[in-house]
């Protein structure tokens, strides 16, 4: 792994004797209180501001301020004029741009492309107060308030748009993000690193366009090749023939072969090509991945070729381990967008470090009373990592965040335990959740630096758990018995996503989280139940589920309680048949499971599973101009009645299930007995229609029918009924 400077050894900026503000500055007031003539930062976000390490913006901001700098927030201006952004005056080396943490258009639109009613990142969950793709229109704005000013875009919303990629909403390819906001910096990944090295290079003199050697960045260079780098083309398509194409050195590497890629130290030579229908991917030699640079298909060509896309996707993936990735770059018109290669990870004492900073660990003054529901959901929950080695291809964790577990200290979390105890207003001496993207991959890594370094793997954990992977839960018993004999400390609670084909693993990990963490049901996410859907999410078989779900049951029992699983489960993802979803709900109805909220697929920019989507192409494998097809749920009657497939027992959808029964041969699954998935009859005011419709001459009353179909809630064989489902983001 390529070593970087700790994040807080650079000399602090001569603005540190203004001293920790008790929050940082959102009016000039508060600037004039703390004795500041101007901000050396100003940060624009789409998010309330609310001081605490799980807002991008706080954590940012305190880290700019430990180095010395002067912060300033605007939180949710208003874009349709530069008014707004001015009223903090103009920032001294840059702007600071994000759209908060979802992005903008997953903020606002359902996956069925409707407007959705409130939002959790602002106060009192109002709806509509940031702009669709809000890193554009806020750089544009921060532009015309001061247009010599710098601006750097980060956040989630510019790290999954930073090439050219397909956006769901506007059903097309879009171009870099950097492009369309004409911002000079783009930050992608976990932004300390980038953003201190920035900030203090500005402050030392240097132009921002100097600034082209960061890790975790991309910038806007002419189109040209740049002087000193050797620039190698990602493709290579050939006339259509016979597919005899060469040993791919992409190829998604086994368990086996992980150890095996630290030993690729000298360049491989291709033979002669063959006339192919293959897009082939060249391997570089790592004697010169310094100055090498691989080239990807022109934004004009990924724009109007899907499998093109399909393919650029493959290599942005295949790129992404800090040890081993190579620069990238992309021709927008007369630029080029060039990505450095993504950003070191931190280590436990940076991360210790960053999460200790003087948080007032609630929202701004100037919210007053008012709800921030995204606040209220994580104020007495504590992040004890970052990152994800699961790949799932649905997820945009690992293009964000990356595949390396960053952890913190024992000592780390329990100080923020006990803060959450003694400050945090309202506290009961519940912690609601120690976790992070994943629950159980705290201090999870490869048994060897040398082969992380190296692997080029897409998932540690598909199609099985590699065997270099450490998967010893030890330290994190260790930590959950810690936590919770602390004075004041009532219950711990896990409410993170829980890895279970990492949990079955480790009984003892699975007997401590079941007897003490668990609050009567437990979220879980099997995904799908069929192999053709799991194997393009990059997920485990059900059977993975079915032996966690026996442990957590024996478990339970053990411990005298009474608790269930709650399994999440997805429609129309890439690789989903009709024959699927149909499987899907035969198994729930099976196992007593009524899902109350169902999630439809949405292809969030950049990941892997949206390339599928836009192309049809699996493109875990060598992308194909023929073959590597698979199926792609889309239109709107086709993803309802995948939905419908989720909710079986809903009669407004038995209409449109009873069509596709018989269209798919299967009406032996019409009827009224225990062994059907839908009944003949139509309960009056329900369905396509809402006409009441008889096909039994059983008479079924309103009553009778509402008593029976109720589902508002998840319910298991038992009959209990778990807290309703909150929806998955």
């Amino acid at each position: 792994m390529h070593a970087a400077p700790d994040i807080f050894s650079y000399r602090k900026y001569w603005a540190q004797r203004f001293g920790v503000a008790k929050q940082l500055p959102m009016n000039r007031a508060e600037m004039d209180a703390l004795g500041w003539d101007s901000c050396d930062v100003i940060i624009v976000t789409g998010d309330a501001y609310v001081d605490h390490p799980s807002f991008g913006m706080a954590l940012i901001g305190r880290l700019l301020e430990a180095q010395g700098f002067r912060v300033g927030i605007i939180a949710q201006p208003d874009w349709t004029s530069a008014e707004d952004f001015k009223k903090l005056g103009k920032p001294n080396l840059f702007w600071g741009v994000t759209g908060g943490n979802m992005d903008s258009m997953v903020n606002r639109y359902t996956s069925d492309k409707k407007i959705r009613r409130n939002d959790a990142y602002t106060a009192g969950g109002e709806g509509g107060k940031r702009p669709d793709r809000s890193v554009v229109v806020y750089s544009q704005r921060c532009r015309e308030a001061y247009k010599d000013v710098p601006i750097v875009m980060g956040g989630i919303e510019a790290s999954l748009r930073r090439i050219a990629h397909y956006d769901y909403w506007s059903e097309k390819v879009r171009r870099s993000v950097i492009m369309d906001a004409k911002a000079d910096l783009l930050v992608y990944g976990n932004g300390e690193r980038q953003v201190v090295e920035i900030a203090h290079r500005l402050a030392n003199g240097e132009d921002v366009s100097e600034l082209t050697d960061i890790r975790g960045t991309a910038f806007l260079t002419k189109h040209s090749r740049r002087e000193g780098w050797w620039e190698k083309d990602s493709t290579s398509i050939d006339t259509p023939g016979k597919l005899n194409p060469p040993i791919d050195p992409y190829q998604m590497q086994t368990p086996e072969s992980c150890e095996t890629s630290q030993a690729e130290t000298a360049e491989q030579t291709v033979a002669p090509e063959p006339k192919t229908n293959v897009i082939k991917i060249h391997r570089v030699s790592p004697r010169n991945a310094d100055k090498t640079v691989i080239r990807l298909p022109a934004y004009n060509q990924v724009k109007d070729d899907p499998i093109t896309y399909a393919h650029t996707s493959r290599i942005l993936h295949l790129e992404t381990n800090p040890g081993n990735a190579l620069a990238l770059v992309q021709q927008h018109g007369d630029w080029d967008v060039w990505l450095n290669p993504p950003p070191i990870p931190l280590t436990t004492k940076e991360m210790d470090a960053v999460f200790d900073l003087p948080y007032s660990r609630v929202p701004h003054v100037q919210y007053g009373q008012m709800n921030i529901p995204a606040y209220e959901m994580i104020r007495f929950s504590v992040n004890i990592m970052r990152g994800c080695f699961g790949g799932c291809t649905f997820c945009s964790i690992t293009e964000h965040e990356g595949r390396i577990i960053q952890s913190r200290s024992e000592d780390s979390i329990i100080r923020e335990v006990e803060a959450i105890r003694d400050t945090t207003p309202g506290f009961t001496g519940v912690i609601s959740d120690l976790g992070g993207p994943t629950a159980n991959m705290y201090r999870l890594a490869c048994k060897s630096e040398e082969i992380e370094a190296s692997c080029r793997r897409l998932s540690c954990v598909f199609p099985g758990i590699c065997k270099n992977l450490n998967t010893d839960h030890t330290p994190l018993i260790n930590l959950y018995r810690r936590a919770r004999k602390l004075p004041g400390i009532k219950k711990i609670l896990i409410a993170s996503g829980l890895r279970y084909d990492l949990a079955v693993e480790s009984p003892e990990y699975v007997k401590e989280l079941v007897t003490h963490h668990v609050g009567g049901y437990l979220k879980i996410a099997p995904e799908h139940t069929e192999e053709g859907p799991l194997s393009q999410m990059m997920k485990p078989g059900i059977g993975t589920y079915d032996k966690f779900k026996q442990m957590f049951e024996k478990y339970s029992k053990e411990a005298g309680k009474e608790q269930y699983l709650i399994p999440y489960f997805i429609a129309a993802h890439p690789g989903t048949t009709d024959k699927d979803m149909l499987n899907l709900a035969l198994w729930l109805k099976r196992n007593g499971f009524r899902a109350d909220q169902v999630q439809a697929y949405l292809p969030s920019p950049m990941s892997a599973a949206a390339a599928m989507y836009h192309s049809g192409k699996d493109t875990l494998h060598k992308v194909r101009r023929i073959g590597g097809d698979i199926q792609v749920p889309k239109g709107l009657r086709k993803r309802r009645l995948h939905k419908a497939f989720l909710r079986y027992h809903d009669p407004e959808n038995w209409p449109m299930l009873r069509e596709a029964l018989q269209n798919m041969g299967r009406a032996d699954l019409i009827g009224n007995g225990k062994k059907h998935l839908i009944p003949t009859y139509q309960p009056a005011g329900t369905g396509e229609q809402g006409e009441g419709r008889r096909v039994s001459r059983k008479a079924v009353t309103p009553a009778m029918a509402a008593k029976q179909f109720r589902t508002q809630h998840v319910r298991g064989k038992s009959g209990k009924t778990p807290a309703k489902r909150s929806r998955k983001r």
